[in-house]
């Protein structure tokens, strides 16, 4: 039993309609002779229900008008690609049993609309056909090209893809018609894996598509041309129930290119009768031109019946930007367009969402040495946008093992870098990570931390996530354990970069200062990381064992052998901090000898980083050092109960300091609050004021207003006076 087998379609009812008109046409000249001039259509009940056993009987004296018995032309096709698939067509499909016994599962025409639905971004359904020729380069493409074209028939526009890769044979390009076929999720390093890409992204950009390819003599295959017609326009044209496309291939035999005839000569020229009719080709001449373009192998795309907007406008705008591919809608904003010619460093994010050109600079985190992408005679030129960024910042993100089956190796990693975009300090709204997933890229500048103030703005980074799964439109990741992760980490990188560093291009500095020292305890993060952080992290105070002694009481240093002990403010600032948080731990009543003791083992034992200084005999301050190493050594040889009674000294003199504070604050917050009132009292006053004066003033308006009125009566009053002044004296005059 066959795995898979291909339903084959004759194209036959062309050439039956054919036929119909013809012997329609005979008829129409003719008088059918009948007494009375109405047209009686009788059909045979036991005949077949068709257009063609269909009899007309008319007067001798009526003719039939031209064109009058023509069948009715096609409903035309709908332009707007999300109304395109709202059809109804009639069920008269043929549901017998296949050959084997067995049912087989039929693909309806408008699945290829509801398929390319997946799409709801064009620009994405341009990076799926720019993904198949960047997996070209394995078999020598070069280029990817990308330009408009005029159809001559019509002269609609056309977009053209096309690349000198490897090409197709007849069996890959059967594999690349038809739904789910894909070899590339088995080579390495290549982007296509779902055998979806080209069918969705062709009828997202257009109603048809036609595709040359042809495939140079190898592994003792000879060389090959193929045409193969994906026209959604046909299949609607002609009410076909299942996807057919018609195709036609051609090998090479010595220097002539023979005809490949799979079935029988008359199917292969119904289907070059339907390619020919529905395509932007007029004969099979026109078609073969079209391999002149490529030098001995490379494909050919040519997308036509581009679909239109709700105003009846293309979607694709060619008019724009002479060297630029650009989409109409709601991705189009002319405000970020201005923006991008003022601040260069953040053009990718202001226009990848409308321009072609923007988005496919930034569309691979690397390009193959010698690859071009060329747009419209101009090639695109490669974007890293690690080069719009300043202050950056790598930081090594490592996926936990084990979660949604995620492999144990140790390389699977990704490095975050991160930084302000150069325009930061003009406070744009600039943010993102532009996620890649094997060199491609599937979230551009994606916004995670969704702050209520300006917190994150101008923080960019880029990384090559190839631990998470893409979705099929390539446009987004499948929701996983892994992905939460991934979006937890990137939010908290973002906020701690931030209030590290915002400071710096303008920002106010953030006082919580608390989330700039969380300890990482996420077993995602990379144990180098934490090490480094403990090792940052550790006071540079320690104690050297041989100036210790096991017990509560205090143990007095060990003769200095030509070595100095000197205060050090920063080791003064230090003890003085450590003896104050001690008081503040042990309050009155706790105190305990044991505790003093050993409060004053970290304090005689964290001392001094001056030695060697004998070495130096002409130093001018050696009697001072001297003196303070005696004083030291005094202070060192005093008794517990003396040390005790100092300390309890300093704990109450800071008892009377804390109560004197204390009571300051008191009074600071007694005036506060006076003036708090004061100043309610002052805004009700002012308020009270304003109000006043803005009756005061609208009263004054409406006198202004009544005064205004008055004087206008006067005027008039006053000039119809003078004209009936100069009336009466003209009257007496006469």
């Amino acid at each position: 039993m066959e795995p898979f087998r291909v339903k084959q379609e004759t194209i036959e009812q062309q050439f039956n309609n054919k036929n119909n008109n013809a012997e329609e046409s005979s008829k129409r000249k003719k008088k059918i002779r009948s007494e009375a001039p109405v047209i009686d259509l009788d059909c045979s009940s036991d005949e077949e229900d068709s257009f063609n056993q269909k009899r007309s009987r008319v007067s001798d004296d009526l003719v039939l008008p031209a064109g009058f018995l023509d069948p009715l032309p096609p409903k035309p096709s709908c332009r707007n690609f999300w109304k395109a698939g709202d059809f109804d067509e009639g069920s008269d499909a043929n549901w017998d049993t296949s050959p084997g016994g067995m049912d087989h599962v039929r693909v309806h025409p408008r699945f290829l609309h509801s398929n390319a639905t997946s799409h709801k971004w064009v620009l994405g359904a341009f990076a799926e056909l720019l993904d198949n020729s960047l997996d070209e380069c394995c078999n020598g493409a070069t280029y990817v090209n990308i330009d408009m074209l005029r159809n001559k028939k019509d002269g609609n526009r056309m977009l053209l893809i096309e690349d000198n890769g490897g090409g197709m044979d007849p069996d890959k390009m059967r594999q690349c018609m038809s739904l789910g076929y894909s070899l590339k999720s088995k080579v390495a390093d290549t982007i296509g894996q779902y055998g979806n890409g080209f069918k969705t992204s062709s009828m997202r950009l257009g109603a048809d598509v036609i595709v040359f390819s042809q495939c140079a003599a190898k592994d003792g295959k000879r060389s090959t041309q193929s045409i193969g017609l994906l026209s959604y326009t046909f299949l609607r044209g002609t009410g076909k129930e299942d996807i057919v496309v018609p195709m036609l291939d051609y090998v090479k035999d010595g220097g002539e290119w023979k005809k490949i005839i799979r079935s029988s000569p008359g199917d292969w020229n119904m289907n070059l009768e339907a390619v020919t009719c529905w395509s932007p080709f007029v004969n099979e001449a026109d078609l073969l031109k079209q391999f002149d373009h490529m030098k001995g192998q490379g494909t050919r795309i040519i997308i036509y019946n581009l679909w239109e907007d709700d105003q009846g406008q293309l979607e694709l705008d060619f008019d724009a930007d002479e060297e630029d591919i650009q989409i109409r809608g709601v991705n189009r904003d002319e405000k970020n367009i201005q923006m991008a010619q003022k601040y260069p460093n953040s053009r990718h994010f202001l226009t990848y969402r409308h321009s072609l050109r923007s988005y496919a600079s930034i569309l691979y985190l690397r390009i193959p040495p010698g690859f071009r992408m060329i747009l419209r005679g101009k090639d695109v030129q490669h974007h890293n946008i690690v080069n719009d960024m300043m202050m950056t910042t790598e930081v090594t993100y490592r996926p936990q093992p084990g979660v949604d089956k995620l492999s144990n190796d140790s390389s699977i990693v990704a490095v975050v870098t991160m930084g302000f975009v150069k325009d930061a300090k003009s406070h744009i709204d600039v943010q993102g990570y532009n996620v890649y997933h094997k060199n491609r890229l599937i979230k551009p500048f994606w916004r995670l931390w969704n702050s209520t103030g300006s917190d994150g703005r101008g923080v960019i980074g880029v990384l090559e996530a190839n631990f998470v799964e893409p979705a099929h439109d390539k446009q987004g990741f499948e929701r996983t354990i892994v992905l939460s992760r991934l979006e937890m980490r990137l939010i908290q990188m973002q906020k701690t970069y931030w209030r590290t560093y915002c400071h710096k291009i303008g920002y106010a500095p953030r006082v919580n200062r608390n989330n700039l020292d969380d300890k990482e305890t996420s077993p995602d993060f990379s144990r180098e990381t934490s090490r480094k952080k403990k090792t940052a992290s550790t006071p540079p105070v320690s104690l050297s064992k041989k100036h210790q002694k096991p017990g509560p009481s205090l143990q007095k240093s060990t003769p200095f052998t030509g070595n100095l002990l000197d205060d050090d403010p920063q080791t003064t600032s230090n003890l003085r901090h450590t003896n104050n948080s001690f008081y503040k731990e042990k309050s009155a009543n706790t105190f305990t000898p044991n505790d003093l003791s050993s409060n004053m083992q970290i304090v005689t034992h964290t001392q001094s980083k001056f030695q060697n200084v004998f070495e130096d005999a002409s130093t001018p301050d050696l009697n001072q050092l001297l003196e303070e190493n005696r004083q030291l050594k005094e202070k060192l040889e005093m008794s517990d109960e003396d040390i005790l009674g100092d300390l309890l000294r300093d704990l109450e003199r800071e008892r009377n300091r804390r109560k004197a504070l204390e009571a300051q604050i008191e009074e600071l917050k007694g005036k506060c609050e006076k003036l708090n009132k004061e100043q309610e009292i002052a805004i009700d006053t002012f308020a009270a004021q304003r109000e006043r004066r803005d009756i005061e003033e609208e009263a004054l308006r409406k006198k202004l207003k009544e005064a205004t009125t008055v004087i206008q009566d006067l005027v008039e009053r006053v000039k119809h006076l003078e004209l009936e002044k100069v009336k009466r004296r003209n009257w007496s005059a006469v």
